[in-house]
C-alpha cells in the first residue's frame, strides 16, 4: 500500500499523483493520512484503483471520480462525490449538503447520516445512506437510485424527473410533483442490489416508493400554482 502523508505533502501534490494513475497500474492500494478537514481530497480519479482516506474530509472529497474506489474513514463535508461518473464511494460516519450532486453514474454509499439537498439534481448516480437525509433531496433529480434506510425530510423530491427514490422511515413531506409510487418486482430486485453492494441490513419489503407524477414536464396553466 502507498501512503501519502498530507502533513508532508500538499494536496496538489497528493491529487496529481492519484491522479497520474494508469488502467494498468500495480499501486493498487492508497491510504492517505492527516486530512485535518482538507477540501477537494481525492478529485479527478480515472483509474481502477482503491484509496482509503483516515480522516474527515472538507468540500468535494471524491469529486468526479471514475473507476476508483474511495472510502472516507471520517465523515464528508459538502459536495462529496460531486459529478461523480463510475466506481464506488463510501463515507463510513456523516455526509454534508449536496451529497451526490449531479452524479451521472457509480455507487455512493454514506453509512451515517446526510444533510440537505443529498442527491440534488443526480444524474445516474446510485445513493444508499445507512441513516437520514435532510432537506430537499432529490431536487430535480433526473435519473439513477435514491435509498434511504431512516428518514426524510422536507420536500422529497421536489421537481422530480424520472429518479427512484426509496425511503424505509418517514417523509416529513413530499416536493412539487414527488408522489408515492407502487412498489413493483423490478423495483424490489433494483432496490435488492442496492442494498446488497452497500453492506445495509435491510429488505427490499419495508421500503416505499417515490418519483414523479410527471405534471410539471410541460407548462400547464392549471399547474401554474405548483411551479
Amino acid at each position: 500500500m502507498q501512503t501519502i502523508d498530507m502533513a508532508e505533502s500538499g494536496l496538489r501534490e497528493l491529487n496529481s499523483t492519484l491522479q497520474a494513475q494508469a488502467e494498468q497500474t500495480n499501486q493498487t492500494d492508497w491510504e492517505i493520512v492527516n486530512t485535518r478537514g482538507s477540501h477537494a481530497v481525492a478529485v479527478g480519479l480515472d483509474a481502477p484503483i482503491d484509496v482509503t482516506i483516515r480522516g474527515s474530509t472538507g468540500y468535494y472529497c471524491a469529486g468526479m471520480n471514475k473507476q476508483a474506489t474511495v472510502r472516507v474513514k471520517g465523515s464528508a463535508g459538502p459536495g462529496v462525490a460531486e459529478n461523480m461518473m463510475s466506481g464506488t464511494v463510501i463515507i463510513d460516519g456523516d455526509a454534508s449538503q449536496y451529497a451526490g450532486a449531479t452524479g451521472h453514474g457509480g455507487l455512493l454509499v454514506i453509512k451515517g447520516n446526510a444533510s440537505s439537498r443529498c442527491g440534488i439534481s443526480m444524474k445516474g448516480i446510485d445513493i444508499v445512506v445507512h441513516g437520514n437525509i435532510g432537506h430537499m433531496s432529490a431536487f430535480m433529480a433526473q435519473s439513477g437510485n435514491l435509498v434511504v434506510l431512516g428518514d426524510a425530510g422536507d420536500a422529497l423530491g421536489d421537481s422530480l424527473y424520472e429518479a427512484r427514490l426509496f425511503v424505509r422511515g418517514s417523509v416529513k413531506s413530499l416536493g412539487a410533483d414527488c408522489e408515492e409510487k407502487e412498489m413493483r418486482p423490478e423495483h424490489l430486485e433494483i432496490l435488492r442490489d442496492l442494498l446488497e453492494r452497500s453492506g445495509a441490513d435491510a429488505s427490499p419489503e419495508e421500503f416505499k416508493r417515490y418519483g414523479s407524477a410527471r405534471k410539471l414536464y410541460n407548462f400547464n396553466i392549471d399547474n401554474a400554482s405548483a411551479y
